[in-house]
């Protein structure tokens, strides 16, 4: 892979090319994306979506929205730095075509703004009841009519693959989505590859699939675009990563191992001492011991640590990508970067006991087994009243139930999988709130 290509400022539907010595730069096309996706519907919905604790009004508790936001931050900070070292090394990227090295922290900073977009509400429990209806629920019964990738993409539901899906797919009079220039959207697509076959290799970028069935062309159209390596035979698909992808998810990866943790300590599920302990490791080497003294409160002293702390890790990210830059682009670099981090050992100890003490703690186990109840309700009664009316047998319960959804999802599809699809991705775009309203309304618990 080369940058020049890597770096694409083509936009779906564009029938001439757009170069970069060309652009204004008061309007750079990178910035527009970062832009696109704040004034997005899908965007503004991860205000009232769980990043950690499920329905959580507390103030200390991150949703979606401040974490997608937190990530674009750290993310533009690894692509400005990743950046400076790129331009420095190919000087011609700047002299004969114009790239700079905020080109690079725009693009990050915009991939990593949409990461969650595509995710439904409930957290990771939301993806895995979506998958769970259709594998072990009401929705088996349509596995004999389906192709096998067809199959898999509905059993092993994807927030990322649902992601491509809200930024690419067009409607009418709408074409290509949010419309995103195809750089960024190959910085988005962390698993470059289509939900079988499942896991081939340890490869971190076939640990997961990047998306569904429906968006196929459009996704081999970016990754030709960008240059991107294919590494699957026969009739599969898939493509080494884009190096910029390697930053949004560190960038990711630095926030939740740290900010869920700072989530915990300020809920009290994990106490300030034990979380010093593990902190203290990652920031030995920069904290201020003067300063930190004068911190009186627990809410300031950890903000300072994770301050330190995500400093810490960014760099050693940008570090890592560096020296491993020319295996990236060669498609020889099967890890993610925080794999390799120095930090490795002390960031697993901090995201064990976040699983111990957060992720499993007994306020987000009983909320994930309402969003279980809400999502999989909602899937059954939209699905059968989507395919009832599609085949001619709508009742009027049907009738009702469909006059729920948005006048922006009336489509007819001709396609089972893409009726079923299309459901799943109405229900995935709820809040967790409205998907939480619209149970209680179909089960009669709301007030007439």
């Amino acid at each position: 892979m080369n940058w020049e290509q890597l770096l694409s400022l083509k936009r779906q539907g564009d029938t001439s090319k757009r170069l970069r010595i060309e652009q204004d730069d008061t309007r750079l096309g990178f910035e527009v994306d970062y832009d696109r996706i704040v004034f997005s519907a899908a965007f503004r919905s991860l205000q009232d979506k769980t990043q950690v604790i499920p329905l959580s009004k507390t103030d200390f508790v991150h949703t979606r929205l401040t974490h997608s936001l937190e990530v674009s931050v750290v993310g533009r900070s690894l692509g400005r730095l990743v950046g400076k070292k790129i331009i420095e090394k190919y000087p011609h990227l700047k002299e004969v075509h114009g790239y700079h090295m905020n080109d690079f922290g725009a693009i990050v900073a915009a991939a990593s703004l949409a990461h969650d977009i595509g995710n439904p509400p409930f957290g990771h429990s939301g993806e895995k009841a979506i998958g769970e209806y259709f594998s072990i629920g009401n929705g088996k019964q349509y596995k004999d009519q389906l192709a096998p990738k067809e199959w898999q993409d509905l059993i092993d539901f994807e927030g990322n693959a649902n992601g491509f899906a809200v930024l690419c797919s067009s409607r009418p009079g709408v074409l290509g989505g949010v419309r995103l220039t195809y750089a960024t959207l190959g910085a988005f697509m962390k698993y470059p590859k289509e939900s079988l076959p499942k896991k081939p290799t340890k490869d971190i970028a076939d640990k997961k699939y990047g998306f569904f069935q429906t968006d196929k062309k459009f996704f081999e159209d970016v990754a030709a675009e960008l240059g991107m390596i294919p590494n699957k035979s026969g009739n599969d698909i898939g493509f080494e990563r884009h190096p910029l992808a390697y930053l949004v998810e560190a960038a990711d990866d630095i926030c939740y191992t740290i900010i869920d943790f700072e989530d915990g300590i300020n809920l009290g599920l994990v106490s300030e001492d034990f979380a010093l302990e593990y902190l203290i490791k990652l920031v030995k080497d920069s904290i201020d011991t003067s300063k930190y003294k004068t911190l009186e409160t627990k809410e300031d002293r950890i903000s300072y640590l994770r301050a330190l702390a995500i400093g810490s890790l960014i760099n050693d990210a940008v570090k890592v990508f560096v020296e491993n830059e020319e295996a990236i682009l060669n498609g020889k670099f099967p890890f993610a970067l925080t794999d390799k981090s120095k930090y490795k050992a002390q960031m697993d100890d901090i995201i064990k006991i976040s699983v111990n003490n957060i992720y499993q703690s007994r306020e987000v186990i009983e909320k994930e087994i309402v969003g279980y109840q809400i999502i999989q309700t909602l899937l059954d009664k939209f699905i059968t009243a989507y395919d009832n009316k599609f085949n001619g047998k709508a009742s009027n319960y049907d009738e009702l139930i469909l006059k729920m959804l948005p006048e922006k999802h009336h489509i007819e599809k001709e396609n089972l999988y893409e009726r079923l699809l299309h459901i799943c991705h109405y229900i995935s775009l709820l809040t967790d709130g409205n998907a939480l309203e619209l149970f209680n309304t179909i089960n009669g618990k709301k007030g007439v």
